[in-house]
């Protein structure tokens, strides 16, 4: 069953969003922000129960506060084989940190051309600020392409010191 929840924060009213198992967890499949290129918006159908969110909206707030340096949440694990290879190599850029499409194109074995597929595999993250595609800059230090929106990866970039400006 599909589950959401908003949840309020800096960047706008999150819109969480999670597959709820039999055994009562919920796996977060979705955080989208307002106005996010293709972001996700409620569909009927949905239960809400922000009762299923309250340990990421909780893990959000510390985040947001400069108290939390990783997520650990459980998610779900959609997206093709390529997509997934690039989302778990975002999960390893360190807080505070940035890197290049070139280095993550590099990291999953598609260094040159490759880096525009990167770049859109990194488009296509439904995990906004928990999978930190928005530590992915250009090669020049300049911020480029975030689905929220470049004020957006600023201001997340600014929270973790990680501005090379």
């Amino acid at each position: 069953m599909t589950v959401y929840a908003h949840v309020d924060g800096p960047l706008g009213e999150m819109l969480l969003v999670g597959e709820a198992a039999a055994d009562g967890r919920t796996a977060l499949a979705s955080l989208s922000l307002p106005g996010q290129k293709g972001g996700v918006t409620v569909r009927d159908g949905w239960r809400h129960a922000p009762e299923a969110f309250e340990d990421v909206a909780e893990q959000l707030r510390e985040y947001f506060a400069g108290g939390l340096t990783r997520f650990e949440i459980a998610y779900t694990d959609a997206g093709t084989d390529f997509q997934r290879r690039v989302w778990r190599a975002l999960e390893d850029i360190p807080y505070g940190t940035t890197v290049s499409y070139g280095e993550i194109a590099a990291r999953v074995g598609s260094p040159g051309a490759g880096v525009r597929a990167v770049g859109t595999a990194i488009g296509r993250n439904p995990l906004l600020v928990v999978r930190p595609c928005h530590r992915v800059i250009g090669a020049d230090g300049a911020l480029r392409g975030y689905a929220g929106g470049l004020e957006r990866k600023e201001r997340l970039l600014g929270l973790e010191g990680a501005l090379v400006r």
